[in-house]
């Protein structure tokens, strides 16, 4: 079995000291074969806050993959922001901004969603998809094929749509094609899983500021996955255009996988800190995935599973 922790959005320089030891004692206890930090994770891109990441991540003592978030460039400083928009990332957190790992049984290709000429909203061009795709083409059958961004590529609500990333209407197809199977992000602050085959509805009947955390739980069950997919197919075989969203995927299914704020006091919807905990295995060909997420319970100082969904499929046969 392979095990991933999902982090997004620490702000450190935002962050709560009993939530970051209690993130600490579970990472310790679970000790993941890798952990994935999708960006966001200081609060303004200034030296003290990288270098309590810095500290973080070493005591984690687990590999890590990390991409940056649109607050992980200067914004105040701007002659930094144009001449060395990531000097202080990559002091922190290495030199590839875009890493990847494979190991027995996962491969998870880092993308830098950024642009330092956009204040916070994410892009990604063609080089970068098509990067994408030839790793992913590569790899095993049997392994968990993971896309990991700051940026999200589907909204939960409504007034999300402007927070997705540009690029998202051919990048998602071209990945799914090639044979990703989950599409983590954070940037929102809103923790969710759903279908990537659909990109254009957000989910309905959801409030922009205030989500209740059992309105955000139904929307999380395979019911609602398998009648926004049957939507989805409807619409691309109503068309013979081969841009329609959805149409490029018709025989694969991936899932779009959202982390809140890890440590932060920036939460959102009424839902506390959250952190995602993916595990995964292949049996006889096929593949089962449990995706949970651990919220932050401040009457018990510890992390405690609020949601676990389960993913199946069969290469080939998806």
């Amino acid at each position: 079995m392979t095990r991933i922790l999902h982090l997004s959005d620490t702000h450190f320089g935002t962050e709560r000291e009993p939530v970051l030891q209690a993130l600490l004692r579970l990472a310790g206890e679970w000790q993941p074969d890798l952990v994935l930090l999708s960006g966001d994770i200081t609060q303004r891109a200034r030296h003290g806050q990288f270098a309590a990441a810095r500290r973080f991540v070493q005591a984690l003592q687990r590999p890590v993959l990390a991409v940056p978030g649109n607050h992980d460039i200067p914004l105040f400083n701007v002659l930094a922001r144009w001449l060395n928009p990531y000097g202080g990332y990559r002091r922190a957190m290495g030199p590839v901004l875009e890493p990847a790992v494979e190991m027995p049984g996962l491969l998870a290709i880092g993308v830098n969603s950024t642009r330092p000429g956009r204040h916070k909203n994410g892009q990604v061009d063609r080089r970068q998809v098509d990067r994408v795709v030839q790793r992913l083409k590569k790899s095993s059958a049997d392994c968990l094929r993971i896309v990991v961004l700051h940026h999200p590529v589907r909204a939960a609500v409504e007034s999300d749509q402007r927070n997705l990333l540009i690029g998202r209407e051919w990048a998602v197809p071209a990945w799914i094609e090639a044979g990703v199977d989950l599409i983590l992000g954070g940037h929102i602050h809103l923790p969710y899983v759903l279908p990537a085959s659909e990109l254009s509805v957000a989910a309905p009947g959801l409030a922009a500021d205030s989500i209740p955390a059992n309105a955000l739980d139904a929307m999380n069950t395979p019911a609602q996955w398998e009648a926004a997919e049957a939507a989805s197919a409807a619409r691309a075989n109503a068309s013979s255009s081969a841009e329609v969203s959805g149409a490029a995927d018709a025989g694969r299914r991936a899932w779009v996988v959202q982390a809140g704020t890890a440590v932060s006091r920036r939460v959102r919807g009424g839902i506390s800190n959250s952190i995602n905990l993916i595990e995964h295995e292949v049996r006889q060909g096929q593949h089962q995935c449990v995706i949970q997420r651990w919220d932050y319970m401040a009457d018990l100082q510890a992390f405690a599973c609020a949601t676990s969904q389960t993913l199946g499929w069969r290469r080939g046969t998806q």
